[in-house]
């Protein structure tokens, strides 16, 4: 229900602002979410032995409604950007699910490939109608790096497939393959949309103010401890303990260094926090990919140092919980309608939108598991999750949103602090019983709460 319900809001919130394009791109969304889990639904029902009659009778009516929905109030040319969409989904589910078994629940699958396939659809459609001064440039670099990111890792894994990726030659084959990726294809292909040179507009984005200076060198000095806590960590693991495992407690450490990097971004300057996060996803699914096919000098560098820090959830091949967390912080940032919001926040409630990953994961998700795991004792009907979990992560998120009301001027609610506490309360009730990855499900759902 993410999706669509999301594109619900969206919707609403631009109808309220008078933006006719962001409103129907809105019921685009809501239409495309429902088409994907209607597939994803038959796909499940097909493989279930037995087959579920509830199942198919819910996926039955499901069809006909979305059906009924696309006909009365879509056009044509909206149905075909639908069915564009459904298209790539499900070319990607065929791709990455047969080459990366057991990385991705059913959950994960539908968010994570159905918003590659929203991006990518939206990337070629720019592409094929670029107007020159029309569009946010960092909107098309947000884009851009997506697509380029996931179309090296689908080269990668097929090539791979057919030879050993953990040769020096292999290496030095993916270093290369690399770069005329991003120099013959990403950049030229940026230069197209944004008509200006990619590095240098990069460049001069960057350093544009002394306010961006000094978060920029912030964001260094957290993200030097953040490896300092890596490797402080591998540091302890004794020969004797090589399956020893880094605790709740420990893995939270970088809950708490998201936040700090987060929050003075969200107050000082989001569109530098925009950016910076997508760099920074770049950065970390390159990593992954150099962990993942152990290219050398630092591939197998990489597995020893991370390993440290699985969990339940990492069972497959890949490790996605610190790129989840990064997409669980950084999507409210990427989806908030700033077209729709001419004052750069939206009124009441949604004015905490980009805080939703602040709030949802960093605050919430971290709070509960350290009172959880160290003083909870009222367990959850059949959950692991603790009342003491849930009620700290309810009681820090509203002392968040006092502080946030504090320091960020920009921050209206309108006293509509009671929807405040019933989102928080309701998400962290999900936090709660959830078995999907709440790094990410958690932001998007309370993004929506707050818009609704």
């Amino acid at each position: 229900m993410v999706i669509p319900l999301l594109g619900v809001v969206m919707k609403e919130r631009c109808r309220a602002a008078g933006i006719v394009y962001f409103e129907r791109f809105g019921v685009v969304v809501a239409s495309t979410g429902m088409l994907l889990a209607l597939f994803l639904s038959v796909l499940a029902v097909g493989i279930t032995k037995p087959v579920p009659t509830n199942t198919c009778i819910l996926t039955g009516v499901a069809g006909s409604v979305i059906i009924y929905t696309m006909k009365h109030s879509l056009t044509v040319s909206e149905v075909i950007e639908v069915l564009e969409v459904l298209l790539i989904f499900v070319y990607l589910s065929m791709i990455l699910l047969y080459l990366l078994p057991r990385c991705f629940t059913p959950g994960e699958a539908l968010l994570v490939l159905g918003g590659v396939s929203f991006v990518l659809n939206q990337l070629i459609k720019r592409s094929l109608n670029v107007v020159e001064g029309r569009g946010d440039p960092i909107d098309f670099f947000l884009l851009v790096a997506v697509v380029g990111v996931v179309l090296l890792g689908l080269f990668f894994t097929v090539l791979f497939t057919f030879m050993d990726s953990g040769t020096w030659i292999s290496s030095m084959f993916f270093h290369m393959m690399t770069a005329v990726l991003g120099l013959g294809v990403i950049m030229p292909w940026l230069y197209r949309l944004i008509h200006r040179n990619p590095l240098f507009w990069l460049l001069q984005f960057l350093f544009q103010t002394q306010t961006r200076l000094y978060l920029l060198v912030y964001w260094t000095f957290l993200a030097a401890s953040a490896c300092g806590v890596v490797f402080y960590q591998n540091a302890k693991r004794s020969s004797e303990s090589k399956k020893h495992q880094a605790s709740t407690i420990t893995r939270k450490y970088f809950h708490f260094i998201v936040v700090a990097t987060y929050v003075p971004g969200l107050i000082y300057d989001r569109q530098l926090l925009y950016v910076a996060a997508v760099l920074c996803l770049a950065v970390f699914v390159f990593l992954e990919y150099v962990r993942y096919f152990r290219i050398k000098p630092f591939g197998q560098t990489l597995r020893h140092l991370l390993s440290l820090f699985l969990d339940e959830r990492d069972s497959g091949p890949l490790i996605l919980t610190h790129i989840y967390l990064l997409l669980g912080m950084s999507l409210p940032v990427w989806l908030f309608p700033r077209s729709c919001a001419p004052k750069g926040t939206l009124p009441g409630a949604g004015a905490l939108v980009p805080y939703s990953g602040v709030l949802a994961v960093g605050v919430g998700d971290t709070i509960a598991s350290v009172f959880g795991s160290t003083m909870g004792e009222i367990k959850w009907p059949g959950t692991k999750k603790t009342f003491e979990g849930t009620m700290t992560a309810i009681f820090a998120q509203i002392i968040a949103v006092a502080l946030i009301l504090i320091f960020d001027s920009s921050v209206n609610l309108n006293s509509s602090y009671a929807w405040i506490l019933a989102s928080v309360s309701l998400v962290s009730l999900l936090e709660a019983y959830t078995t999907q990855i709440d790094n990410l499900l958690l932001p998007l759902y309370l993004q929506i709460m707050l818009m609704a």
